[in-house]
C-alpha cells in the first residue's frame, strides 16, 4: 500500500508506507554513526533515537530513495536530501549537526557504497585552467549575494574575537590586526598577498600598517569590487590587485600572505606553491599561512565538494609542510582559531537567515537549504573539532630577526 504525501520542495510526491526492513536500517544506521542524541523518523514512521540522554535535534527523512541514497552514501545523500527538502533537521541546526558529528565514528561518514567499492570522494582538477572554473562555481555568483550576511568589509575567512561583546565586523578588524602582528609589518615594506578575497586584508595592511601590497586572486567578480574599493578609498597607489593565478606571481617581497587560499590549491600543488613562496620571498622574508585544517589526513567532504566548494580539499598539518619543508623554511608559530571559525559561521548563518527570502528570491529555495547547510555544517564541525583553522607563521631559515616572545601580538 503506498500513500500521497506532501513533497517539501513543492508538488506532491508517491511514496510506500515505512516497513519493519525500513525501520530496521534505521535502527542500523544510527548505531552505525555513533548513536548521537538525535532522533531520526522516517516518513510515516516513529522517532528513533539510539543514545539515553535527551535528543538535541530531530532529523525526519520524507521518502525511501531519499533513505536509500543516505544509508549508501551518507554524506552525500543527507546533504542532496537536506537541500532538496526530503530530509528536515527540526530544532537547533548547527546543535543537531555538531551531535551528529560528535557521536560518529572515525570512517562512518564515507558511505557504505564508498566502502565497498574502494571509491573516495574525486576532486576536481586544481590545474589553472580547473581552478578558474573552480572558483566561478562559488565566489563569483553574485557580490550581491555575499553582502547580504557578511561584514562590511566582505571579509570571507575566520574572525578573531576577544571576547563575548565582540560584533562580527568588530571580529573581522581584529582578526587582519592578529595576522599583521604576527607578520610584524613596517612600513616601507612590500607585501604579496595569494588568494586575497575582496581586497580587505591588502587594504587593511597599507592603510594601517604603511606597506605595498600586490595581491592575487583568479575570482573575476572579487578582484573588479577590489580595485574599486581601493580606488575610491585612495589606495590604489599602495594596493595592486592582480587578476591571476598564484603560480605566477612575480617579483621579490619582504612578506608572504595567504588567508584562505590552501583550502583550494590542492595537496599535489603543495610543493608548487613552496617553490613560488621560496622564488618570491626576500633573504630574510617572512610568511602566514591562514587555512581549514584537520588533525588527520582524510578525503574531503564528497557533499560539499561536490556542491558547494568544487576543488576543495582540507589538509592535515602534516600535509601541510610539503610547502615549507622542500625549502628550509623555518615554521615560527602554528595558532589554532577552530573556535573562533565556529562562532564566526554562526554569526554568518543568523545573518543569511535573516537574509533568507531576499537568497530565495535571487536563487531558488533548494540554494538557500544547500547553503544553510553549508554554513550549519561547517560551524558544527569547527565546534565539534571535525575541523581546525590554523596560522601557521614561517620565515627563512637563517632570519633570526623573530621576536623572542608573543607579547607584540597582545598589545592594545
Amino acid at each position: 500500500m503506498s500513500q500521497t504525501m506532501a513533497d517539501p520542495t513543492g508538488g506532491m510526491r508517491r511514496t510506500g508506507a515505512v516497513t519493519a526492513m525500513d525501520s530496521w536500517l534505521l535502527k542500523k544506521f544510527v548505531h552505525a554513526i555513533g548513536a548521537p542524541p538525535v532522533s531520526f523518523a522516517l516518513w510515516d514512521g516513529a522517532d528513533i533515537c539510539a543514545s539515553d540522554a535527551e535528543p538535541v535535534g530531530r532529523v525526519v527523512i520524507h521518502d525511501r530513495k531519499t533513505f536509500m541514497h543516505m544509508l549508501l552514501n551518507p554524506n552525500l545523500g543527507f546533504g542532496d536530501g537536506f537541500a532538496a527538502g526530503a530530509i528536515e533537521v527540526e530544532g537547533d541546526l548547527i546543535a543537531c549537526l555538531e551531535a551528529l558529528l560528535r557521536a560518529m565514528p572515525a570512517g562512518a561518514d564515507t558511505g557504505v557504497l564508498a566502502r565497498l567499492t574502494g571509491l573516495l570522494p574525486k576532486t576536481h582538477a586544481n590545474t589553472p585552467a580547473g581552478s578558474r572554473a573552480n572558483i566561478r562555481r562559488h565566489y563569483d555568483i553574485g557580490n550581491d549575494f555575499y553582502r547580504l550576511w557578511l561584514d562590511e568589509e566582505l571579509v570571507y575567512t575566520c574572525a578573531y574575537y576577544a571576547g563575548e561583546t565582540d560584533t562580527l565586523e568588530r571580529a573581522q578588524v581584529r582578526k587582519m590586526d592578529h595576522v599583521c602582528r604576527k607578520l610584524r609589518l613596517r612600513p616601507g615594506e612590500t607585501v604579496v598577498e595569494a588568494g586575497c578575497g575582496w581586497g580587505a586584508l591588502a587594504r587593511h595592511m597599507a592603510r594601517h600598517y604603511g606597506v605595498k601590497v600586490r595581491a592575487y586572486n583568479i575570482s573575476h567578480e572579487q578582484i573588479r569590487y577590489a580595485q574599486e574599493r581601493a580606488r575610491a578609498e585612495g589606495l590604489d597607489d599602495r594596493v595592486e590587485y592582480i587578476e591571476d593565478d598564484y603560480r605566477n606571481i612575480t617579483g621579490e617581497y619582504d612578506v608572504f600572505a595567504s588567508v584562505g587560499l590552501l583550502e583550494h590549491v590542492g595537496p599535489e600543488n603543495y610543493r608548487t606553491l613552496g617553490a613560488v613562496i621560496d622564488c618570491s620571498l626576500k633573504e630574510n622574508g617572512r610568511g602566514l599561512i591562514h587555512s581549514v585544517a584537520r588533525h588527520r589526513e582524510q578525503p574531503m567532504g564528497e557533499w560539499i565538494e561536490k556542491r558547494i566548494f568544487p576543488g576543495s580539499y582540507v589538509p592535515s598539518l602534516r600535509q601541510m609542510m610539503d610547502i615549507f619543508e622542500p625549502y628550509a623554511f623555518s615554521v615560527l608559530d602554528v595558532e589554532n582559531l577552530r573556535l573562533h571559525y565556529a562562532r564566526t559561521l554562526r554569526e554568518w548563518l543568523q545573518r543569511f537567515d535573516r537574509a533568507r527570502e531576499t537568497i530565495e528570491q535571487m536563487y531558488d529555495a533548494t540554494f538557500v537549504r544547500a547553503w544553510r547547510l553549508y554554513l550549519g555544517g561547517c560551524s558544527a564541525s569547527f565546534a565539534s573539532g571535525d575541523l581546525q583553522l590554523l596560522q601557521v607563521l614561517f620565515a627563512r631559515q637563517r632570519c633570526n630577526d623573530v621576536p623572542w616572545t608573543r607579547a607584540h601580538l597582545y598589545r592594545d
